[in-house]
């Protein structure tokens, strides 16, 4: 491709990180509304499972229009790898983090879920590369910022906060691997798998531990559908998409602004209400989560310059 072409996927790849940022902040409003009417592995078992369908329907229209010359899953190793991976992953993050928001504000679950972008270069170590200075402060930053937004008293802490940190790590998880298998696979075979393997798993969970019912599933249509179609197959298939030209930096940068969106959302739809020191929190983890991402080497050679040459001297 050229420099033009190349120019313009890295526009909408981060368009569509974007866009899956603002629809997965919605959905922490979704979930707290699902919630009323069936329990966790229910909603989740529903929403990854129509989402697949829905994405399938995609696959099947897109197929006949390319003449079915798409290529099958079971030939496509690189594909099925990444789809069970994810989809594993997946299946436990969406798991803990839907039955916390049982208990948790949709604003709250959305900032601590947020955390992920911190746990992303954490990873990044483990891969061989090396944790920046910047991600070292960002930590201690964050961790500070949690105590605010989380702590009820002088030591203690809200056990469904520490499992949505749980969530946000297997997140992060989930980001790396589509990071390492977007860029060889059609977003919507990988993104329709994951979900197929996430549903798959989380049905036994649902018999077991739930009664669900088929007048509670219709009562809750709505936010349900609005999940598994607008969300599911929606939102994190172009997540997929925009990794395909996005390095995951830049990306879990884009996707953490779903906190500020599941505020929002919270305040505007559910009524929710943040008191000072948790607002001061929600600043403090926002700083982390932008402190994470900006090299202070780079900051310091600029100013460096700036003081060599002065500011107006650098184009």
């Amino acid at each position: 491709m050229n420099k033009s072409t190349i120019k313009k996927l890295c526009i909408y790849c981060n368009i569509s990180l974007l866009l899956a940022a603002f629809i997965s902040g919605l959905s922490f409003v979704a979930q707290k509304l699902g919630m009323v009417y069936v329990g966790p592995f229910t909603f989740n078992t529903l929403r990854c499972l129509i989402g697949c369908a829905g994405l399938f329907v995609i696959l099947f229209l897109f197929n006949n229009y390319m003449g079915g010359k798409q290529r099958e899953f079971y030939r496509d190793k690189n594909l099925l790898r990444g789809g069970v991976l994810a989809g594993v992953v997946l299946f436990i993050a969406f798991s803990i983090n839907q039955y916390c928001m049982i208990y948790a504000d949709a604003g709250k679950a959305g900032f601590i879920t947020s955390l992920y972008i911190i746990f992303v270069p954490l990873l990044a170590v483990f891969l061989k590369h090396k944790l920046q200075s910047n991600v070292k402060i960002s930590i201690a930053i964050a961790l500070a910022g949690l105590y605010l937004l989380c702590a009820k008293d002088v030591m203690s802490f809200n056990s469904w906060d520490l499992w949505l940190l749980v969530s946000a790590f297997f997140f992060a998880v989930h980001i790396m691997i589509l990071n390492q298998y977007s860029r060889k696979s059609n977003p919507i075979k990988l993104s329709a798998l994951q979900f197929l393997v996430a549903g798959v798993l989380s049905a036994p969970f649902m018999f077991i531990f739930e009664n669900p019912e088929i007048t509670s599933i219709i009562a809750g249509w709505k936010p349900i559908l609005f999940i598994s179609l607008v969300v599911t197959a929606g939102a994190y298939t172009l997540q997929i998409f925009g990794h395909k030209a996005v390095k995951p930096v830049l990306a879990t940068l884009i996707l953490s602004s779903e906190a500020v969106f599941a505020v929002l959302c919270g305040v505007v739809i559910l009524n929710e209400t943040l008191s000072a020191r948790e607002i001061v929190g929600c600043a403090v983890m926002f700083c982390a989560v932008i402190i994470s991402q900006v090299p202070i080497k780079n900051v310091l050679k600029i100013s460096n310059r700036e003081a060599k040459y002065g500011s107006s001297d650098i184009k």
